[in-house]
């Protein structure tokens, strides 16, 4: 049994809550709460887009096995609205679009009620030795290549026309000169632009074995 002495030496603990401690635990509530409302504001924020999940290539439809919903925040339509994706059946690829790639309105044609796929245009390209396989022939289905020239070391070869149609080849000393290939109308402009400075490279499409 304690002495009066003894008992007296025994930590006494108060039941009275510090007012520091209580003003963190309401602080700390209360940044719980305005996080979680942050984020349903945030969450609101997000739209839907188009994320292309096949190489589309330029000049080339954009089939809806390709087009898959992704949700991003809104940054005032730099991407192509989810709910306008079936405008794109009327569209083709204004360049080559890699799998992963975000649609934007930039990479479409047609949508705006002007060219679309489907008409096809004859265009003449001068080439340099090296540009086009050495026995190009007539009725080769081929890919044209922009290849920037050497001025330009930061930019790489893009394919700008997935396939077109080689409707007559001119050959002097043993190497194709000119070309007349059979594109789309999409795409010509941009075939011609690269053509002019000499940028334009020629791909046959072999079959497969």
């Amino acid at each position: 049994m304690l002495t009066d002495a003894a008992s007296r030496q025994l930590p006494q603990w108060s039941r009275q809550r510090k007012p520091g401690l209580a003003a963190l635990a309401v602080l700390l509530v209360l940044g719980g709460a305005l996080t979680a409302m942050m984020l349903v504001m945030s969450a609101d924020e997000r739209m839907s887009v188009i994320r292309v999940t096949g190489r589309v290539g330029a000049g080339q439809p954009f089939g809806p096995a390709v087009l898959q919903e992704a949700r991003v925040a809104d940054d005032g339509g730099t991407y192509w609205p989810w709910s306008q994706r079936a405008r794109l059946a009327t569209t083709v690829a204004s360049v080559t679009v890699p799998p992963g790639t975000l649609l934007t309105p930039a990479m479409v044609a047609g949508a705006d009620g002007g060219t679309t796929a489907g008409h096809p245009v004859r265009l003449g390209l001068a080439l340099k030795p090296g540009q086009a396989p050495y026995d190009l022939r007539r009725g080769e289905r081929v890919q044209l290549i922009h290849v920037p020239s050497r001025r330009n070391h930061a930019t790489e070869p893009v394919v700008i026309a997935e396939e077109a149609v080689v409707d007559g080849v001119s050959y002097s000393s043993g190497s194709a000169s000119q070309a007349t290939v059979i594109v789309d109308s999409v795409v010509a402009p941009r075939v011609a632009n690269h053509a002019v400075n000499g940028e334009i490279a020629i791909a046959v499409l072999a079959t497969r074995p």
